[in-house]
Parts: C-alpha cells; structure tokens; sequence
C-alpha cells in the first residue's frame, strides 16, 4: 500500500515537473524579449524557478524511495 502511495505520488512529481519545465522553456524567454514585461515578472520568473528547483529535489528524493 505504501510502495503504491509513493509511486503514484513519484508518477505526480514528475509530470509536474515535466509540465514545468515546458512552462519555463516556453516562458521566461518571452519575458525576457521586452524590457517591460521583466521587470513587471520577473519575481513570477524566480518564484517559478525556485518551485522548479524545490520539484528537482523532491524528484531525486523520491527516486531512491521509488526505485
């Protein structure tokens, strides 16, 4: 029961991970393409970037559990 709690929630971790990295491919350079917009976003940018960091942890944590 707990082996299937971890996997499912390793399984979560990861595509949120994955939809995150998408989001910051496709993101952070159309911010960073006008003046304007970066200095309107850039604490989004960091703050996603910080969660982006935090989900890379938490996924090479559950790895050693999971796997």
């Amino acid at each position: 029961m707990l082996s299937t709690l971890l996997q499912l929630l390793f399984q979560v971790l990861v595509v949120g991970l994955i939809v995150l990295s998408f989001g910051l491919v496709i993101g952070v350079p159309v911010v960073c393409a006008s003046p304007q917009a970066w200095d309107q976003s850039k604490n989004y940018v960091w703050l996603i970037s910080g969660a982006w960091a935090v989900l890379v942890v938490l996924v090479a944590g559950f790895s050693f559990l999971v796997v």
